[in-house]
């Protein structure tokens, strides 16, 4: 038999920039594209080294931190460049605001022209929490123009894009991705996760994962808990609101009901992943709701779906985006508290106890397979390089 044809990129080198490695689902995506990406890929992250730089050492990959400051810290793009340049990277990626920015401007001053940004959230009002003012936009736009492509991460964000003025042509839609098998329903998990979580095993378990700011707005989600005292709420993340959501709990008298369980492992590769990561959380839930009014995708609601969970969201790009027979045990509400209260509610009135049921994972979760999304961007990335002379590309001065 033939032998497979080799793959010319697996001869190449890729530099993935990003403007930190802490928690987060753009973070978390990077791990997992790495994976199933054919080439020589390193990681450099502008600040914070955190769960998930441990995570991609974990799998292989080498990961450098730059030691950014801030914002204002000019000194790190020479350094940026001085890197990229003894690395003699054939293409260079970015992700995130920051590194964008950066990236973009170091790749272009370090002589590599294919580069490619990934923008995982744009909003209409805000970038990764960042207001859209006329600086922001402005400064992304002409950064942008440095590089040879732009991802959207849904046909949501690519509409953004477009109207912010990036030309269509630049800009290639790769939907985020998942490793179904690792949200499939688990009852063993799902006992020992209540169990860790001093959780009944007989509980109306509602369920959020998410970042604890403002814009994800949990706290509409507490107030709807607070309201149905039978039910429980699980809410699996952290960040600068934790405070005031177990505050507002204790306020509404429901602070041995909401339970705020911090950052977990997403994958549920670590030690006790198995029960404690996010993948065990979701088995122990019983609904999952995503109250958040903006977002560039919606992973989690993916991920909730896989693990075979009904789903309450009031936007989720991922679903919203294709015809509702690929996601039908998801269900658009309304933004208010009294909407969630009457979702809940029904659901609530079905529920028997420790009988646990679970929906078949819909055709949405095949639809954002990594494997998948990782083959579209080798397309991007295959397109990115063939617009660059080869003569000028790093890696054909080599011996």
């Amino acid at each position: 038999m033939p032998g497979t044809a080799p793959n010319p990129l697996e001869r190449l080198r890729a530099l993935h920039i990003i403007t930190g490695l802490g928690v987060g689902g753009a973070e978390q995506q990077l791990r997992l594209l790495l994976r199933h990406l054919p080439l020589h890929c390193e990681v450099l992250t502008l600040t914070n080294p955190g769960p998930v730089a441990e995570g991609l050492r974990a799998d292989g990959v080498r990961v450098v931190h730059l030691g950014m400051t801030g914002n204002r810290d000019l000194g790190a793009l020479p350094r940026l460049v001085r890197f990229i340049r003894r690395g003699r990277y054939d293409l260079v990626h970015t992700h995130l605001y920051r590194a964008c920015v950066y990236g973009r401007l170091a790749a272009r001053l370090a002589g590599v022209s294919a580069t490619v940004a990934t923008e995982h959230s744009l909003g209409d009002d805000g970038i990764e929490g960042r207001p859209l003012t006329t600086g922001v936009r402005g400064l992304y736009l002409a950064s942008e123009r440095l590089g040879a492509a732009t991802v959207a991460v849904s046909d949501t964000v690519a509409a953004r894009l477009h109207g912010w003025g990036v030309p269509p042509a630049r800009v290639h839609v790769v939907p985020n991705g998942i490793e179904a098998a690792r949200f499939r329903f688990d009852p063993q998990a799902r006992r020992v996760a209540r169990a860790r979580s001093a959780v009944p095993q007989d509980a109306f378990v509602v369920g959020g994962v998410g970042r604890l700011v403002v814009g994800k707005r949990f706290d509409v989600l507490v107030r709807a808990v607070a309201a149905l005292p039978q039910a429980r709420l699980l809410l699996v993340g952290d960040g600068p609101e934790r405070a005031a959501l177990q505050d507002l709990a204790i306020e509404l008298g429901a602070e041995d009901r909401v339970h705020l369980l911090g950052e977990r492992d997403p994958l549920g590769d670590g030690p006790d992943g198995r029960t404690s990561g996010i993948p065990a959380l979701l088995a122990a839930m019983d609904v999952f709701v995503s109250p958040s009014r903006e977002e560039a995708f919606g992973l989690a609601v993916v991920e909730a779906l896989a693990a075979g969970l009904p789903v309450l969201h009031v936007t989720c790009p991922a679903v919203d985006d294709l015809p509702p027979a690929q996601a039908p045990g998801a269900r658009r509400i309304g933004p208010g508290v009294e909407e969630i209260v009457r979702a809940l509610s029904a659901r609530l009135a079905e529920h028997r106890g420790d009988e646990v049921r679970r929906l078949p994972p819909p055709p949405v979760v095949n639809h954002y397979d990594i494997a998948r999304s990782a083959e579209a961007l080798v397309g991007v990335y295959s397109r990115a390089l063939a617009s660059v002379p080869a003569p000028t590309r790093p890696s054909s001065s080599r011996k």
